[in-house]
């Protein structure tokens, strides 16, 4: 075979392979335009989402219907999680919300794909967009709405991936003062500051305006620590711990434990603050993956994504008080989904979805 004939072959051959590789893409091009086109998958209320504020509490969460307006800031009342939603126009990978403000961490995608902490008000207007170093994963603001924790990826886009690099910062709101990298902080382990290298920073929750808990994890333990904004300093708590959050009363931490299941999985326990006694949580046995919120002194909420269909998650709540409670859900598409069974005695009460609360 000569050279020439070699090379119409192999011209053929990439030719019968590259055709069916196109149509899969324009196959996939045209299930998104369906899915940006199609109407809201979930009952939505007939005006959008144009304020925090409602006629009493609300859930306020990230829409991840397979419609047009997926990721869209939503909401619906707390007592009625499951009921039509109030869906505005803003978008965001990450949400968190209290009172009056709320932190929406975004993906801008073009030529150059860029990341952004985009600040809200309670008109949802944006009042502040600051530029993050990489792709969003964790967002908490302080009680007040006035200091704001992101954590984002620099390395890799998983905390099981092996190399991850985590961003945390702290700053003010409306654009205000920088505190900084949480790596920069010294860090205290067993009573004596270590400086690792390897150190990574992720899961703020706010106590207020300079105290904090978060994770910190180097060469291979993670620690919950707490952490002081104006010493600038991490001091290490207990291992084994990641992704705090604070209750409401301020007495009581969530957060997830690697259990002892082979590999990692997860587990949420509760540690009491003030006796220092830790119950891990016997209802959720999934190893959920999320920053657990309050929803109030006795309920977590936290996201778990839908097996069956990709970028879908429903938010589930879990009574922390109940022995042996089981975790309750809503579902966005009519009838519960099949791993979701109807309320019994024991289950804790139904949450929105992707949400947390603000009043």
């Amino acid at each position: 075979m000569t050279p020439r004939t070699r090379l119409v072959v192999l011209g053929a051959t990439t030719l019968a392979v590259t055709v069916p590789v196109t149509g899969v893409a324009l196959h996939q091009a045209a299930q998104q335009r369906a899915r940006a086109e199609a109407p809201p998958s979930v009952p939505v209320v007939a005006s959008r989402m144009t304020s925090l504020t409602g006629d009493g509490p609300v859930l306020v969460f990230r829409h991840t219907g397979l419609d047009r307006d997926y990721g869209h800031l939503a909401s619906v009342p707390l007592d009625d999680p499951a009921g039509p939603r109030s869906i505005g126009d803003a978008t965001c990978d990450r949400v968190d919300a209290v009172p009056g403000r709320v932190s929406c961490l975004r993906v801008e995608r073009g030529v150059v794909t860029r990341y952004a902490l985009v600040e809200l008000g309670e008109d949802l207007a944006e009042a502040a967009t600051v530029p993050l170093p990489g792709i969003p994963s964790r967002t908490r603001l302080s009680p007040d709405g006035t200091l704001v924790a992101t954590t984002t990826f620099v390395a890799g886009h998983s905390y099981l991936q092996s190399g991850f690099s985590t961003s945390t910062e702290v700053r003010s709101t409306d654009g205000g003062e920088d505190v900084g990298d949480l790596e920069a902080f010294r860090l205290v382990v067993d009573g004596r500051e270590v400086r690792p290298t390897d150190r990574n920073v992720w899961g703020v929750t706010f106590v207020d305006d300079r105290s904090f808990w978060a994770t910190v994890a180097t060469g291979g333990t993670t620690h919950l620590v707490r952490g002081d904004l104006e010493a600038r300093t991490l001091t290490a708590v207990r291992t084994n711990a990641e992704c705090p959050a604070l209750s409401p009363d301020g007495t009581r931490l969530a957060y997830k434990v690697d259990d002892a299941a082979p590999g990692t999985h997860w587990s949420f326990a509760v540690l009491d603050l003030d006796s220092g006694e830790e119950t891990v949580l016997a209802g959720e046995d999934r190893g959920v993956d999320d920053q657990a919120a309050w929803l109030d002194d006795d309920t977590l909420l936290y996201g778990v994504p839908r097996p069956d269909e990709p970028g879908v998650s429903d938010v589930w709540s879990l009574d922390v008080d109940r022995a042996g409670a089981l975790p309750g859900c809503s579902s966005s598409r009519p009838g519960p989904p099949p791993w979701c069974a109807p309320p019994r005695e024991g289950r804790s009460h139904p949450a929105g979805r992707n949400s947390r609360s603000t009043k």
